[in-house]
C-alpha cells in the first residue's frame, strides 16, 4: 500500500497486518510500523514496480493534500503517482486495487445534501487538490477490468487523535484567532472518525470484487452544523471555539487574496509556516456549504457500518489531548 506515513494509511496498514496479511508499504519516509518498506516517491515507476511485485492487492492512499501549491506538484504526486500505481498493478498481475479519493472530486462549490457519489469531474472540481484527485480517480477507475478490480473510496473529512490535517489545522487556527465562522455556521457537514475510515477501507479491499468499478463516499452518517463541529473539536483540544462571524462574500474575497499572496509571503520571509493561508476559496466553500452524503448504498455494498459515533470519537480526542504536554 502507499501513503502509510499518514494517519489513515498507518491505521489501514496496522489493521491489515494485525489480521495476518503480508503488508508492504511505500512512502517517502519511514513509517515506523515494523513492516516491509519501500522508501520512494509514489511517482517513481521503478520503485512502484518493486513494491507491488508479489502482491495480490493494493491500497493507494499517497497524495499531496495541501489546499495550495504549484500545480506541477499535484500533477506529479496525485495524477502521475496514480498512473504509476495502476501501471505496476497491471504489470504484476495484482487482482484488487482500492484507490482512496475524496468527495471534493465531485464538489462544484454548491451544497451537497444527502448526495451520492457523483462522477469525478476535473473541470468542475474546486482547487488544485480536488482537480488532481478527480483526474486520478478517473485513471484508477478507468483501469477496472476482469483482471484488476478497482474501487474508489472517498472518505469524507477524516479526523481523530493525531490528525495533522483537519484537527490540527482547526486547533492551530483557533489558538491564533484565525478561525472565524463563515456565514451562519449552520450548514450541515458530515465527517468520518479515523477508526471508521480504517474499517471502511479494509472492507473495501475485501469487497473489491463486488464493488469494483464504483466510487463510494464513506462517512459517519452524522451530519451536524459546521459551527457545532468546529466547537466540538476545539472543546476536545481545550481551545476557545470560534466566535467571530464573517459574511460569505467577504470571506471569499479575502480567501482569494490570501491564497494568491501566501506563496509570495513565504518566499519573501524565507520560511515555512503553516501549510496554507488562513483562508482559501476552497476552505470557505467547505465551511459555508452543506456537504453530507447518503450512506445506504456504501454500507450495503461494503457490508460495513461505523462502530465509533461522533460523541465517542470526541471523547477519545479529548483524552488524547489531555495526555499531551
Amino acid at each position: 500500500m502507499t501513503g502509510a506515513s499518514g494517519l489513515l494509511g498507518a491505521g489501514v496498514a496496522r489493521a491489515l497486518a494485525q489480521r495476518g496479511d503480508d503488508v508492504t508499504v511505500l512512502q517517502r519516509r519511514p513509517a515506523g510500523l515494523g513492516l516491509r518498506e519501500v522508501l520512494a516517491d509514489v511517482a517513481d515507476a521503478a520503485a512502484m514496480q518493486e513494491a507491488v511485485a508479489g502482491q495480490h492487492a493494493v491500497v493507494h492512499l499517497a497524495a499531496k493534500v495541501d489546499v495550495v501549491g504549484p500545480w506541477e506538484q499535484y500533477q506529479r504526486v496525485n495524477i502521475a503517482g496514480t498512473a504509476a500505481v495502476v501501471s505496476a498493478c497491471r504489470a504484476n498481475g495484482v487482482q484488487r486495487l482500492v484507490h482512496v479519493s475524496s468527495p471534493s472530486v465531485a464538489h462544484a462549490g454548491s451544497s451537497l445534501v444527502g448526495a451520492g457519489a457523483d462522477r469525478a469531474d476535473p473541470e468542475r472540481a474546486r482547487g488544485p487538490y480536488a482537480r488532481s484527485k478527480a483526474a486520478a480517480e478517473q485513471i484508477a477507475l478507468g483501469a477496472d477490468s476482469d483482471e484488476l478490480a478497482v474501487v474508489a473510496v472517498r472518505p469524507h473529512l477524516v479526523w481523530g487523535p493525531g490528525d495533522a490535517q483537519l484537527v490540527a489545522r482547526v486547533v492551530e487556527r483557533a489558538r491564533a484567532g484565525q478561525l472565524p465562522l463563515i456565514g451562519s455556521g449552520a450548514a450541515l457537514v458530515d465527517t468520518t472518525y479515523i477508526t471508521n475510515a480504517v474499517d471502511a477501507l479494509v472492507a473495501s479491499l475485501d469487497r473489491c470484487r463486488v464493488a469494483h468499478g464504483q466510487a463510494l463516499v464513506v462517512s459517519n452518517g452524522e451530519p451536524r452544523p459546521i459551527g457545532e463541529v468546529l466547537a466540538a473539536i476545539c472543546g476536545a483540544a481545550g481551545v476557545t471555539a470560534p466566535q467571530r462571524r464573517v459574511p460569505v462574500r467577504l470571506a471569499l474575497a479575502a480567501g482569494i487574496v490570501a491564497q494568491t499572496v501566501w506563496p509570495l509571503r513565504q518566499l519573501a520571509h524565507r520560511r515555512r509556516g503553516p501549510s496554507g493561508p488562513p483562508l482559501t476559496r476552497f476552505l470557505i466553500e467547505q465551511l459555508a456549504t452543506a456537504h453530507w452524503f447518503d450512506q445506504r448504498h456504501t454500507r450495503e455494498l461494503l457490508q460495513w457500518t461505523p462502530r465509533v459515533g461522533m460523541e465517542q470519537g470526541l471523547a477519545e480526542l479529548a483524552s488524547w489531548y489531555a495526555s499531551r504536554p
